[in-house]
């Protein structure tokens, strides 16, 4: 295990000095890169300076225990060697659940899609919870979110949010949300205290590399259309909306 710390620890700090070199600077694609592998390995290369902080303390420590001869001045030292061996024995194990495999992605932000399902309004309502309790959640890890694209019912729920959250690790926080989500309770508009059942469906989908395509434009279908919901005094009498779809992929972009 320590000579694959070594190893990592040597990699880290041949990241930092590949991260200060100006013309990596200047190449964004390739210093992000580095950045994204330096930040993967700090917190394991932290620990490793730390454990060897503690074994340089405990060392020191024993070599009081054998050379001095002041019974008081043992005594202080026996506790404290005990007190950096269980230290050392959790620094260890901080250091093995770091080692174990991850998701390559994991430390990826996320697009998050939330879509109401069966339970008409009720599962539309449900959708605004998960999509609140998922953005607070955000806020209490000083992650960032924002709003891609929403539809609402009229009502106060949602048809559908598509809203990304920024930050660190969040696809390892995140990642076990996907699927059908269910909810049993007596909705405020029922009058005889029935329970409703209502499902809303989540996907989680970590954020990729920008990447450079190639469009052709002729594989590209362009409408316009008149816009609805709230806005200026255009909206409803002009063609002022606007969805493009790609004719290949059945991709469609509207705004």
């Amino acid at each position: 295990m320590f000579t694959k710390l070594k190893e990592v620890e040597k990699r880290y700090d041949y990241l930092n000095e590949r991260m200060s070199d100006s013309k990596v600077i200047a190449r964004q694609a390739e210093f992000q890169q580095y950045a994204r592998e330096q930040s993967e390995l700090s917190p394991v290369v932290a620990e490793f300076r730390r454990y060897k902080k503690i074994q340089g303390e405990l060392e020191g420590n024993q070599k009081i225990l054998d050379e001095e001869t002041d019974e008081e001045i043992l005594v202080m030292a026996c506790e404290e060697a005990s007190r950096l061996k269980q230290q050392i024995a959790e620094s260890e194990q901080r250091i093995k659940e770091m080692l174990l495999p991850k998701d390559s992605r994991d430390e990826r932000s996320v697009i998050i899609e939330i879509r109401a399902g069966t339970g008409g309004e009720e599962a539309s309502l449900f959708a605004v919870d998960l999509f609140r309790m998922y953005t607070r959640y955000a806020e209490t890890k000083k992650w960032e979110s924002e709003i891609l694209s929403q539809n609402e019912t009229g009502k106060g729920g949602l048809k559908e949010v598509i809203f990304n959250i920024q930050g660190k690790g969040v696809y390892s926080k995140l990642k076990y949300e996907g699927g059908t989500h269910r909810v049993q309770r007596v909705p405020e508009t029922e009058n005889q205290g029935r329970v409703h059942t209502s499902a809303v469906t989540v996907a989680i989908m970590p954020q990729v590399d920008d990447v450079d395509i190639k469009i052709n434009p002729s594989d590209l279908k362009i409408d316009v259309f008149r816009s609805s919901g709230p806005g200026g005094q255009s909206v409803n009498t002009t063609d002022s909306a606007v969805r493009i779809t790609h004719v290949p992929s059945d991709l469609i972009v509207t705004c």
